[in-house]
């Protein structure tokens, strides 16, 4: 190849790209708190129906959304997890933030359905057995704590457990809303608690739901990586000695835990020849390894002019 053609690519440490997801050495733990979660909706639906609250029902029907959720997250990880070939050269590393979007538009849809229904039983009053519907919240909450626990650590590296543990610590904060609106009942006998605990419910799910979804949606459009700025990564690289420009900039994301940054570098012909390639390619990676957290980058060194070349072919 010519000077002007040739390209570099690093990876931060040298080796490849790295195959596997942020989510997938949680997928353990997800498999624990997708059994808890099916157990807690069971007995949610059983003691709802027994203490006639519709708190303790709209709580069940979450836990239902989050089972199928937890399960979509293991899918993802599983697809995920499967090897890159010609076609896809990434694999099935987005399937997923697909699943954490998925996650998005179940939770907004049932949170809309508590809003919903809360309202509904304003307009028809129904009698709440306070006692019983304590006890189910109670191991409720009890039992999504221990998913809590399983999922805390997990949600700060991947989107796609941070879906699961948000859905999680709503179910707990609903159980705390049933497991109040339940003694407030069986104190006063306000049978208003209850469909005022299952708004607040609907209005604890939506707020979480929306950041989430934002930042799912900045994964799938391709944004900067969170934390990555781009003016910063810019002139880092123009300080570098021999760089003269740098053009075609991008840094994306993947998948969680897997940001890629690609630049074209204008380098004077003086410093080609004299440092030469690999040295120049040594020092951007360690430029971007050092300041910022993105390990696989790809680079194209240019000499002067080569630029509008480029414009040319396009």
């Amino acid at each position: 190849m010519g000077a002007g053609h040739d390209h570099g690519h690093g990876h931060g440490h040298g080796g490849p790209p790295p195959t596997g997801t942020a989510a997938a050495a949680y997928r353990g733990r997800l498999r624990i708190a997708l059994t808890i979660t099916l157990a807690v909706m069971v007995a949610e639906i059983v003691g709802g129906v027994l203490a006639d609250s519709l708190a303790l029902i709209a709580d069940a029907a979450h836990m239902a959304t989050d089972a199928v959720g937890l399960a979509m997250a293991l899918l993802a990880i599983h697809f995920a997890s499967r090897p890159a070939d010609q076609r896809r050269t990434f694999g099935f590393a987005r399937a997923e933030i697909l699943a954490a979007l998925a996650n998005c538009v179940l939770l907004l849809g049932v949170g809309g359905y508590l809003l919903f229904e809360a309202v509904q039983r304003f307009i028809t009053p129904a009698e709440t057995r306070g006692g019983v519907a304590i006890a189910f919240a109670l191991f409720g909450l009890v039992a999504n704590m221990a998913s809590l626990s399983l999922l805390v650590r997990g949600q700060k590296e991947s989107l796609n457990v941070r879906g699961a543990y948000l859905e999680v610590l709503a179910d707990a904060l609903g159980s705390v809303t049933v497991l109040i609106s339940a003694a407030i009942i069986l104190a006063t006998g306000w049978q208003a608690a209850d469909p005022i605990a299952s708004l607040l419910i609907g209005l604890m799910i939506v707020p979480r739901t929306l950041k989430l979804l934002r930042e799912t949606l900045d994964v799938l459009l391709e944004a900067a990586p969170k934390g990555v700025d781009m003016a910063e990564v810019r002139a880092h690289i123009l300080a570098l000695p021999g760089v003269q420009d740098v053009h075609d900039l991008h840094a994306w994301t993947i998948t969680s835990g897997m940001p890629v940054l690609s630049a074209h570098v204008v380098v004077h012909q003086e410093a080609l020849d004299s440092v030469g390639h690999e040295k120049l390619l040594h020092e951007l990676q360690g430029c971007l390894g050092d300041h910022f957290d993105v390990e696989h980058c790809t680079f194209q060194l240019e000499p002067s002019g080569h630029a509008a070349h480029e414009k040319l072919c396009h």
